[in-house]
């Protein structure tokens, strides 16, 4: 948005809800974006957050606000801003694993003027199970830059490669995916030990690597040799160079709410192993563009790994 969005006919400000300074924050500073950080640390931060936004909207009298949190929406309704436009970025979740937080669902599309889903997957999400009205919906998928990925120096995949100790591991498989029980890792896992008898000294990477303790302790399981662990890589473009192949196996079709790396690895040209979740329900073509696996299913998973490692005609 920042890059792109047309500046002569709109005016754009930011508000950041963080505890301190963050990446994002530093790039609309070199891009001389105006924004203004409000010091939130949790929910006892939520009244004084509240009362800041109101000023800084109050101050900026803004025509739309796109606000990501229950903050945004309520002062700039308080405020009576014509447009408040609430992306909705998760679909089942909060039904499936966190029911009282359907509550606040419900009170942000009550809000909102206008909700943007992510996916169909979402859209159905918010009709069916949120009876939001279907006029007050926008489909609108995330957009990609797709020379991002193409224009990618060496130099950067190696920083990468050292920096992580990857040295000459051979083949390299990614995982992108938060240690969140809906991800899929423990199957991933276990596939991941089928695949180092074929392959002894292939190279598991798991990245955005923070979350449940039990899939860090699963993932822990491997051997030490085997696999890396990254918290978080600015550097996503570069990190893709680094995978033979890629693996995202959600462990059911409504959870994923979008799946960005579906259509990263694809731009990287990453040969990539699926399940069928979020947006990419709407693309993947088992054979085609992918592998696609069933649900919570290590040994397809694995053989599907081991397919494209052992056929590189696959996996161009």
């Amino acid at each position: 948005m920042a890059d792109l969005l047309d500046r002569d006919r709109f005016e754009l400000d930011f508000i950041l809800l963080n505890p301190g300074p963050s990446v994002l924050e530093a790039e609309l500073v070199r891009r001389e974006i105006p924004c203004e950080r409000v010091k939130y640390r949790g929910y006892r931060d939520l009244p004084g957050a509240l009362w800041r936004v109101i000023r800084i909207l109050r101050r900026t009298r803004p025509g739309v606000v796109l606000p990501a949190c229950m903050v945004g929406l309520t002062a700039a309704r308080f405020l009576r801003v014509p447009k408040r436009v609430y992306t909705r970025h998760h679909s089942t979740f909060h039904h499936e694993y966190a029911p009282r937080w359907v509550t606040v669902d419900r009170a942000m599309n009550r809000l909102a003027t206008h909700v943007v889903a992510i996916s169909e997957n979402v859209g159905h999400v918010l009709q069916e199970l949120e009876r939001v009205p279907e006029d007050k919906i926008r489909l609108v998928h995330h957009g990609f830059r797709f020379p991002d990925f193409d224009e990618v120096p060496l130099q950067n995949v190696e920083t990468l490669r050292a920096k992580y100790d990857v040295g000459g591991s051979t083949p390299v498989i990614g995982v992108i995916a938060r240690y969140i029980e809906w991800k899929g890792i423990e199957y991933i896992v276990e596939a991941a030990q089928t695949v180092l008898r074929e392959y002894p000294d292939a190279m598991f990477i798991f990245a955005n690597a923070r979350g449940n303790p039990r899939m860090q302790a699963a993932v822990r399981t491997l051997p030490a040799r085997n696999y890396r662990e990254i918290p978080f890589e600015p550097d996503l473009f570069a990190l893709y160079r680094l995978f033979d192949v890629h693996v995202h196996v959600h462990i059911g079709p409504r959870i994923e709410a979008f799946g960005q790396t579906y259509v990263e690895a694809l731009i990287a040209g990453v040969p990539s192993v699926f399940t069928l979740s979020g947006v990419g329900s709407e693309f993947i073509k088992d054979g085609h563009n992918a592998l696609v696996v069933p649900y919570r299913a290590p040994a397809p998973t694995a053989e599907a790994i081991l397919r494209i490692l052992a056929d590189d005609d696959l996996g161009r």
